[in-house]
């Protein structure tokens, strides 16, 4: 049984220590639209990539062989919305606060459901999330601004390059966070102990290194401040398939808007173990 009232309001802040069952039920009574950062602190966030079966292999092969943007957590059965695995009973359809329908390469449109564009041969990959890590960063010490400042995190297209597999190809979409120059490397050992949910950062300081020419402007999410004595640190970003979308131009793809994880039941620290596939379906 899912706890909690479905027609309460909610806020990141009120919901900070709230259990995932509880939060995807005022996702899925519409009681959510907004950036899941902060929510559910201490349980595994997940990016959401969905196809039809003909496409998936492909996919399947681009995440594993570029894992730092798309570390897998679990993949669904041919036609199945429940993942069975790391959120059983819950619904892949209707439990992220705000989805993207890719068609061809084109962003189409943005809803709160996909119910109706469900088909049996979709095939949905839950990939893992650097909201995951936060909770370990603020443990820390680190800072982390956009929680601070109640905004979604900044995510840019790089120049880095994926390693291609079948229709898929495309560069890597990063998320940053400004990072105190003091707390750099407390933030580099903190999340490289977390490959689940990308692990070290990619790159630290000097943007247009990897091609991103204004810092301001983020091609997802929202500007934050960096401030004096703060470094720009990124950490791969799983909004990487969407990048991968717009290159491939697949029939459909469907995945989750940027910022509006689904919350699984798997517990941070726990998140290791469960992608080595111990043990079975959460309890």
């Amino acid at each position: 049984m899912i706890e909690g009232d479905p027609n309460m309001t909610v806020t990141p802040q009120s919901w900070e220590n709230a259990s995932p069952g509880e939060f995807r039920s005022a996702v899925r009574a519409g009681n959510w639209a907004v950036p899941t950062a902060g929510v559910c602190m201490g349980y595994a966030q997940a990016n959401l990539a969905i196809l039809p079966a003909k496409q998936a292999l492909d996919f399947l092969v681009f995440a594993n062989r570029n894992p730092k943007p798309c570390p897998i957590i679990e993949v669904l059965d041919t036609g199945c919305p429940e993942p069975v695995y790391s959120a059983p009973g819950a619904d892949i359809r209707t439990d992220l606060p705000k989805y993207r329908v890719y068609r061809r390469g084109q962003l189409e449109e943005e809803r709160s459901d996909i119910v109706d564009l469900w088909q049996d041969d979709f095939v949905s990959f839950l990939i893992g999330c650097s909201f995951s890590f936060e909770k370990a960063l603020l443990d820390a010490g680190v800072p982390v601004r956009h929680i601070e400042l109640g905004l979604n995190v900044p995510m840019y297209t790089t120049s880095i390059q994926c390693r291609p597999a079948g229709i898929f190809h495309g560069p890597m979409v990063v998320s940053m966070r400004p990072i105190p120059g003091g707390a750099v490397a407390r933030a580099v050992e903190v999340t490289a102990a977390m490959h689940a949910v990308h692990g070290a950062p990619v790159h630290i300081g000097s943007p247009e290194a990897i091609g991103i020419s204004d810092i301001s402007r983020p091609d997802f999410g929202d500007s934050v401040p960096i401030g004096k004595g703060e470094i720009p640190v990124f950490w791969a970003c799983g909004v990487t398939p969407q990048a991968a979308a717009l290159a491939a131009k697949p029939d459909m793809m469907i995945t989750h808007a940027p910022g509006h994880m689904f919350i699984t039941d798997v517990r941070d620290h726990e998140l290791l173990d469960f992608m080595s596939g111990l043990g079975g379906p959460l309890k």
